[in-house]
């Protein structure tokens, strides 16, 4: 390990740091991916209902508009599609940018 160059060093730490970043950005989508299942159960239960429902504030359980649950599940739905399509994004640019580093580390290793 000793005959590397430093720029080669350099770029294997780039690499590690950018391996996190996935793995950080793995677990926020994993965990926005069950809340947005969560979200799409529960406007699938609303569908069938009539009337006022029940919504949980806290240790309370209060009567609630269904209409306005509704619209509170869509927006938050958008709200969780949205965050998935960024760290989409951000996935997919790290992925790009760790694939050419490590090219580039390669053909140090490799001369």
């Amino acid at each position: 390990m000793n005959d590397i160059s430093p720029e080669a060093r350099e770029n294997i730490t780039q690499l590690q740091i950018m391996e996190q970043r996935l793995q950080s950005l793995m677990m926020q989508k994993q965990s926005f991916q069950t809340q947005m299942f969560e979200v799409e159960s529960a406007l699938k239960e609303t569908k069938d209902l009539k009337g006022d429902a029940f919504r949980i504030i806290g240790p309370i359980m209060i009567s609630s508009n269904l209409t306005d649950i509704k619209k509170d599940l869509e927006s938050k739905k958008e709200m969780f599609d949205l965050r998935l399509k960024s760290i989409e994004k951000q996935e997919k640019k790290i992925k790009e940018e760790a694939s050419e580093l490590q090219e580039k580390v390669m053909k140090e290793l490799g001369q």
